[in-house]
């Protein structure tokens, strides 16, 4: 029996794990605006090119509407919605407390499934979400309470990890979607970021900023960071995701992805200079456990 699958799901949290921190270094120095829309751009070269070399062509014109349309949309609300929201998040919170704020993304897909598809949501179920909510809640109440000095930006960046929480779950659905009829998960990863390098790219020349944010790239420490970042996260992290949700049960999938926090508290202490208490590691766990839970459940 091989694990292919459980092997994937676990590297994409290292991989998400390591970029959030190259980001959060990056949009330091260049904005969280500048991060998202550059990473995005060398993501697609990279994909362009792999795709060519393993299929003969630049893009999968070949695969039909449904796909494009699902993909399309995933890659917009994933990439140029979700990722925009978690990058300010970074900046505003830390690596470590924003991506634990992503461990809400199995409590919206249990909650969408229920109003949508009329899936039941157990007791087990209803419990393991408050498991979830409490573990978040008690760590990022000690992080405001810590004397953040920007109180308000404290909790606008809670806001902007649970946007981009919500908008990971969206794309993870329309993806699934998108791949129903057996595309490669390189191709559903090309056309997740073509949509999303089109949107942004269309919204950046309306408000007249694109060259704007091609110009902070004479920052050299800041590009070498996010095209770092762009191949562990839109390139291998997407496509390692995509791989993962195939080829293992989705409970299995989603609880290792979903690791990203746990990685982060030893980073986040010695990289950041954070202060990791008892009561964050706790938390950490204890959110995670309830997010494991709920699709175990």
């Amino acid at each position: 029996m091989t694990y292919l699958g459980e092997i994937a799901s676990l590297l994409t949290a290292v991989c998400w794990a390591s970029n959030s921190v190259l980001f959060a270094l990056a949009g330091r120095r260049v904005g969280s605006q500048t991060v998202n829309v550059v990473r995005l751009f060398i993501a697609l070269l990279v994909m362009v090119v792999l795709h060519f070399c393993l299929y003969g062509s630049a893009f999968p014109l070949g695969a039909g509407w449904h796909p494009w349309l699902f993909l399309g949309v995933s890659g917009l609300i994933g990439f140029a919605v979700g990722d925009a929201l978690l990058f300010e998040s970074l900046l505003l919170l830390g690596p470590r407390v924003a991506m634990l704020l992503m461990t809400l993304s199995p409590i919206f897909s249990a909650v969408l499934a229920w109003i949508f598809l009329g899936q039941t949501l157990s007791l087990v179920k209803i419990a393991a979400i408050l498991v979830t909510l409490s573990g978040i809640a008690w760590v990022v109440s000690e992080g405001h309470a810590q004397g953040d000095e920007r109180p308000h930006k404290w909790g606008l960046g809670v806001l902007l990890g649970v946007g981009g929480a919500l908008g990971q779950t969206l794309g993870l659905i329309l993806s699934q979607v998108g791949m129903r009829d057996g595309m490669s998960p390189i191709s559903a990863n090309l056309i997740r970021v073509t949509a999303g390098t089109a949107a942004l790219t269309v919204w950046l020349l309306f408000r007249g900023q694109f060259l704007q944010n091609g110009q902070r790239m004479r920052d050299r420490r800041a590009f070498f960071l996010i095209a770092a970042g762009a191949v562990t996260g839109p390139v291998v992290g997407v496509m390692l995701s995509l791989y993962a949700i195939t080829h293992a049960a989705m409970g299995v999938a989603a609880t290792l992805m979903s690791l990203s926090p746990v990685i982060l508290l030893p980073v986040s202490a010695f990289l950041f200079k954070e202060k990791v208490t008892p009561r964050a590691v706790a938390g950490t766990l204890l959110s995670m456990a309830g997010a494991a839970a709920l699709f175990w459940a």
